[in-house]
């Protein structure tokens, strides 16, 4: 390679490097910052599952009332095509009864068990006199200016159709938003209703981490508003340590830190994109995600992070 080549390559990639960096940290030179309908901190996931049977109308009830911000729930559909708010497909942990949700009725489907086990924390159970598993057209009816995060749960079209009518129905595009960690899922929910704001499918999580490392990330329009991601280490907390190999821990930590990026998350949100992280559920859990830059968190227990958002604030 001549002299000549080299001192163009250098002054090209420099040129790259100045610009991806000024792009990064000022998007809106390059991009129209996307026009935020609400502003969520305080996310109560299924409810607060910590608090409350999860997914039921007193769970979404009290998280309200303690002042949440947006309730998180998750869809499934009945045998007669019914919407429903529930996490599991098949009810056999959530209410003891081992049938589908898609081969019942509403009518016929199970109570929850009065206890269940919080899947984010460790050795716990939350519990609840709520026990029906409820109809999603009834948490739109029950709070119609809460914004909702809804999990489709299955890539069913009827599913998607269905839950896009009954948001056009309880007009509601301007505060629910929806998707899956499946990206044919969120492509489907897009095709469906373009009017509703979309979550990060994993694959395209993956994609915006890719293109952040590689400094491509600031030239590259994006189509969704909402990024929410887990907190890996706390996957720590979840399992025995000891029982845990080398392999493992390192994996832990490689994907913690390469997803927990206060400049990714800067970036985002100056372009207009909120950024969730979930499942959180203690305080200093709390404290990492919002000093990082997360616009939200997730969790399980909507007094504790109502606490801590009051005293963070003060």
């Amino acid at each position: 390679m001549s002299s000549t080549m080299a001192v163009y390559l250098l002054s090209t990639l420099g040129g790259y490097l100045v610009t991806s960096f000024l792009l990064l940290k000022y998007p809106t030179l390059l991009h129209r910052r996307k026009k935020q309908r609400f502003l969520s901190k305080h996310i109560s996931h299924r409810g607060g599952a910590g608090e409350n049977v999860e997914n039921t109308m007193a769970a979404f009830q009290h998280a309200v009332s303690v002042g949440t911000d947006m309730l998180e729930l998750d869809c499934h559909i009945t045998k007669d095509e019914q919407v429903v708010v529930s996490h599991d497909e098949n009810l056999k942990e959530s209410t003891g009864v081992n049938v589908n949700i898609s081969d019942l009725k509403y009518c016929e489907l199970p109570p929850y068990l009065g206890k269940l086990e919080v899947t984010f924390q460790r050795a716990c159970q939350s519990e609840g006199k709520d026990k029906r598993i409820p109809l999603l057209k009834e948490v739109f009816e029950a709070f119609p200016n809460i914004p909702i995060n809804v999990d489709i749960k299955v890539n069913n079209n009827v599913l998607i159709k269905k839950v896009s009518e009954l948001v056009k129905q309880y007009k509601r595009e301007h505060i629910t938003v929806w998707g899956n960690a499946s990206y044919e899922i969120v492509e489907k929910c897009y095709k469906e209703n373009s009017d509703i704001p979309l979550l990060f499918s994993r694959q395209r999580v993956l994609l915006i981490l890719g293109l952040f490392f590689t400094g491509l990330l600031p030239f590259v329009p994006i189509r969704e508003e909402f990024f929410e991601i887990p907190m890996p280490s706390v996957v720590f907390k979840l399992k025995e340590s000891e029982t845990m190999s080398r392999s493992q821990k390192f994996f832990i930590w490689l994907c913690d830190t390469l997803l927990m990026r206060k400049a990714l998350f800067d970036h985002l949100t100056a372009r207009g994109i909120q950024v969730y992280v979930w499942v959180l559920n203690e305080e200093k859990e709390y404290k990492r995600a919002f000093d990082l830059g997360a616009t939200g968190v997730m969790t399980d227990y909507p007094t504790k992070l109502k606490d801590f958002l009051h005293n963070f604030s003060t």
